[in-house]
């Protein structure tokens, strides 16, 4: 049957220049592009009492560095604006420009309390508020699909376009963690991890940041710059079902490694300068696998001690999403290493869980979910084996934190 209404998600912090009759003028550029350093430093002294009350600051993988960095180049022209990457899609499917929503809004500097651009920081920055399109709650309607973008993607002309989320949120909603307590761990070619708080919670170093919830109350989390991107760097060419089952004899692997694809580090911890590193791990290819798949499994338990160190309720379920749940070794090593159970959904991709936001009536989003998604398996952890990796662990925080990268309680002993 046709659909009933769509929703596009994009990934959080992807930005392009479009002109007044929704025409991309500029390449996006992407949310891991860290050409606006130096912005994102002048964005975070620019609004450092608004970034102190919001409890997150600006990096330099976000919109609103980014904007400014596109107006100092001279990308934006008279009549032009600065879009997300899901709003240009949702343009593209309704024939002109639309709303965005307050969760792709964040990382451009949306004031998610007074629901308004902030302009006296925006003013500060040189960017004017015209620059950026209205803000609306996910899932409100932005237009219907028009003739064109029905011809080009079979889509019938005249369906619903609702407002979507960033690829993370949409996570979120497959993993139904939008209830308070409820986590969600998405690992693909970086982890996420999100969850759902009565509270926003303000992390002094940065790293920690919480969307509105369309529900009420707040989804606070971060995105890590590991993930399976190191594995698919590293070991493009393996077979990774061979050294998957090499694996499990080097239980806890040897030395100590924090796996970075590139440099910079932005969640559990903020650390621009941050670079991967793999100290004493043995030289064979399967010794530096179970290496990388134990160091991602301990970079998301900091993530959780982090968060729980902020104030946030992490005893509810942690449902597991990403690419990397096709790996069953390695979905029951990360639940050792938490000591957790895991849920995990029959649908993993974020595109496609994106209906459900489609399909829920305001403040329903949550309950939606939960009758939309089901859960394929559940994943109980093994306590014995999860206790073999706390000395790497408490390792691994001690590297990091000589290395000058983690800070405060996170490193010290879990909250």
């Amino acid at each position: 049957r046709p659909p009933a209404a769509v929703a596009v998600d994009g990934t959080s912090g992807t930005v392009l220049v479009q002109d007044a009759a929704g025409a991309a003028r500029s390449p996006g550029l992407m949310y891991d592009d860290r050409r606006a350093a130096d912005d994102a430093r002048a964005a975070a002294e620019a609004g450092a009492g608004l970034w102190d009350e919001l409890g997150h600051r600006p990096q330099a993988g976000w919109g609103l560095p980014k904007a400014r960095w596109l107006v100092r180049s001279g990308a934006v022209g008279p009549g032009d604006r600065i879009v997300h990457q899901a709003d240009h899609v949702a343009a593209r499917l309704t024939g002109h420009p639309v709303a965005t929503d307050t969760s792709n809004a964040l990382k451009t500097g949306y004031d998610l309390v007074r629901l308004r651009w902030p302009a006296e920081v925006l003013d500060a920055l040189g960017l004017p508020a015209e620059l950026f399109p209205e803000v609306v709650r996910p899932g409100t309607e932005l237009g219907r699909v028009g003739a064109a973008a029905a011809a080009a993607t079979g889509i019938p002309a005249g369906t619903p376009v609702r407002a979507g989320m960033t690829d993370g949120c949409a996570a979120q909603i497959a993993a139904r963690a939008l209830r308070p307590g409820s986590w969600s761990s998405a690992l693909g070619t970086t982890l996420v991890v999100k969850g759902s708080t009565p509270q926003r919670l303000r992390d002094p170093g940065g790293a920690v940041y919480s969307h509105l919830n369309p529900d009420g109350g707040w989804l606070p989390g971060g995105a890590s710059s590991t993930g399976a991107g190191v594995v698919a760097r590293d070991f493009a060419r393996a077979d990774l079902a061979a050294l998957t089952r090499a694996a499990a004899a080097y239980e806890p692997a040897p030395g100590i490694c924090y796996p970075l694809a590139g440099q910079g580090e932005r969640f559990p911890f903020l650390a621009p300068g941050a670079t991967g590193f793999a100290d004493g791990v043995g030289a064979g290819p399967a010794a530096r696998f179970a290496a990388v798949l134990q160091g991602i499994a301990l970079v998301e338990r900091l993530a959780y001690d982090v968060l729980r160190g902020l104030g946030a309720d992490t005893a509810g379920p942690v449902t597991f999403s990403g690419g990397a749940t096709r790996n069953p070794y390695w979905t029951q090593l990360r639940a050792d290493v938490l000591g957790r159970q895991v849920l995990l959904p029959a649908e993993v991709q974020a595109a496609a869980v994106v209906a459900v936001l489609a399909a829920a009536p305001p403040g329903e989003l949550a309950g939606t979910a939960e009758r939309m998604v089901r859960i394929a398996a559940v994943v109980d952890p093994d306590p014995v084996r999860g206790a073999r990796f706390d000395d790497a662990y408490d390792r691994l925080r001690t590297a990091l934190a000589d290395r000058g990268w983690l800070a405060g309680a996170a490193a010290g002993e879990p909250a």
